[in-house]
């Protein structure tokens, strides 16, 4: 999703970058261009190239070129170790990105398929992947702290106006310092992702082909990433869904239990994901870049948080 601060650079994309890109990443030619869904501030454009191959062309038009270049690390990290994700081609002068208008400039392989489905199947390969990505050796470019997390809260209610929602202020604020106490630090950390929406990864007959836009990554309790993929894949109308979270869980313990700790921990590591999803959303499109049209998104995720669910029973 991307928290940063708010860019002003022009993201339209022209075919004489495109080509110029190409050129330094020793590909063919450009014969067609696209533009891709799916990002909030990035652009993507996929790239049709004479000889029929398809490549994207990712401008990070809101993230600083040392972001990118952090970030880029990690997809190389996970990709190392088996993780299905992307890493861009490397370019003539041995980098993994290019610099054009203070922006950093990526060419990546295309992956064929759609957003990831909500089959048992999917969520169990999904539920594996994170098992495996979080018991991966720690590496440098993963921040000790969620990006979405407190240091957002604090954010945002210090850059409350009185015409914002009262309501929520007085939510987040609550449910912040109830968080800070009832965290807990000792469970097991590892390398996270931290914001698992369909959106962000690819899948295809019931398997994940690769997850996407490690910007919030992080390294945290191992348990996070199961309990987001559930904030992003497990709800429907309104109403979290049993079926969906016992997939998840299934696919996560055939590579590495849970335990009773985290089993404990689950209710308050759902509380946490779910807040500051809401609150990256009333950032992104109520403060950072108002939207009229994005601006309620933020209040599917607080209405949430007034269902209790018991993680242990597979709730129905």
């Amino acid at each position: 999703m991307g928290h940063s601060g708010g860019r002003t650079v022009e993201s339209k994309v022209s075919a004489p970058e495109a080509e110029w890109l190409l050129e330094m990443a020793g590909l063919p030619e450009l014969e067609s261009m696209s533009p891709l869904e799916g990002g909030w501030d990035n652009t993507n454009i996929l790239l049709r190239l004479i000889d029929g191959r398809d490549v994207v062309l990712k401008a990070w038009f809101a993230n600083s070129v040392e972001e990118v270049e952090r970030v880029l690390q990690r997809h190389v990290h996970l990709d190392s170790h088996g993780i299905p994700t992307t890493v861009p081609f490397p370019l003539s002068d041995g980098r993994l990105f290019a610099e054009r208008r203070g922006v950093a400039w990526t060419i990546l392989p295309f992956v064929s398929g759609g957003m990831l489905e909500y089959d048992d199947s999917s969520l169990f390969n999904l539920g594996a992947i994170l098992a495996r990505m979080g018991s991966l050796p720690f590496s440098d470019c993963f921040p000790k702290e969620y990006r979405m997390g407190f240091g957002l809260f604090d954010e945002v209610m210090q850059s409350f106006s009185p015409d914002g929602d009262v309501s929520f202020f007085e939510t987040l604020s609550s449910e912040a310092s109830r968080l800070e106490s009832e965290f807990p630090e000792t469970l097991p950390k590892g390398i996270l992702h931290g914001d698992l929406f369909p959106d962000n990864i690819i899948g295809s007959n019931g398997k994940v082909l690769a997850i996407l836009d490690f910007e919030e990554g992080w390294i945290g309790p191992k348990v996070f990433d199961l309990v987001m993929s559930f904030v992003g894949f497990g709800w429907h109308e309104g109403k979290p869904v049993g079926r969906r979270w016992r997939a998840l869980v299934k696919g996560y313990e055939s590579v590495r239990c849970l335990s009773s700790e985290e089993i404990s921990s689950l209710p308050t590591m759902h509380r946490f994901a779910t807040l500051s999803i809401a609150c990256w959303r009333y950032w992104k499109h109520n403060i950072s870049v108002p939207d009229d049209n994005l601006s309620k998104r933020y209040l599917e995720m607080v209405d949430r948080l007034g269902t209790e669910i018991d993680f242990t029973e597979g709730f129905g």
